[in-house]
């Protein structure tokens, strides 16, 4: 007879397991539907990647921005307390909650040609409409939450002592941060870095809106989907999928090989 413990015990696995299969059913259906004749033409296709690069380009340039400013707002908010932190919190996972299509509409009135920042950036030749620039901006906004709040998370398991000590040794904030907190950190700072990549080089919504060209991935799945079909579009969503893997994997291994004594 099966003891309550044990019967509950399955129905945890068995949830799991159709978790589990919710995420990999869609994904190996979509690879193993396709082709290799089907991936060769895909890559034979200039337009095809011309996008890749322009996703991965724009990923890359999000994610160099999101450090440069994001993880400085992760130490803040997990080294100081201020007043209005709750508030600013709250603010930087809002572009989790928000509609990216409704995203797109925002970073338009800013960064559009009559936007608020908009407008001046193009006195300087800057310009975010139908450009790379559109797609780096519309990739931080709606990836920075990942990175900021996993690099706070990673500053707020960092030991105060070991800071407050290297202080006292004569260490200045610079020092402390670089040699001790970033070090004692860096697993969860490059896992929130590799979040806000992924995140931003799979946004349709807000790229779309603001940045329509020159097009990233997501956006081309789009149009061949609209213009030609289920067909045309899978063998390019293969391609992205198989691309994020590999980075990913290679990026585990990578962690996990230094972790080794």
């Amino acid at each position: 007879m099966v003891s309550r413990r044990q019967w509950f015990s399955t129905l945890l696995i068995f949830l799991a397991s159709v978790a589990v299969l919710m995420v990999i059913l869609p994904l190996a259906v979509t690879v193993f539907a396709t082709g290799p004749g089907e991936l060769r033409a895909v890559i034979a296709d200039h337009e095809v990647l011309k996008s890749i690069g322009t996703s991965f380009l724009a990923g890359i340039i999000a994610t160099l921005l999101g450090f440069v400013f994001g993880v400085p707002l992760a130490w803040v908010l997990a080294r100081r307390n201020f007043t209005g932190k709750a508030f600013v919190e709250g603010l930087v996972v809002l572009p989790v909650i928000i509609p990216h299509t409704a995203a797109g509409i925002a970073l338009l009135m800013v960064f559009g040609s009559r936007g608020m920042l908009g407008s001046l950036f193009a006195k300087a030749g800057l310009f975010f409409v139908d450009s790379i620039g559109g797609i780096v901006a519309a990739m931080v906004f709606v990836g920075l939450p990942f990175l900021v709040s996993a690099s706070r998370e990673a500053f707020s398991e960092v030991d105060p002592e070991l800071e407050k000590a290297a202080m006292i040794d004569g260490a200045n904030l610079r020092q402390v941060f670089t040699h001790v907190t970033l070090p004692q950190s860096w697993r969860g700072v490059t896992s929130g870095a590799m979040m806000m990549w992924a995140r931003g080089i799979s946004e349709f919504g807000a790229v779309a809106i603001l940045a329509y060209h020159p097009k990233t991935v997501p956006v081309l799945v789009f149009e061949r989907f609209q213009g030609y079909g289920l067909n045309a579009a899978r063998p390019i969503a293969v391609i992205l999928i198989l691309a994020v893997l590999v980075v990913f994997i290679s990026l585990r291994l990578l962690a996990n090989r230094n972790r080794e004594p």
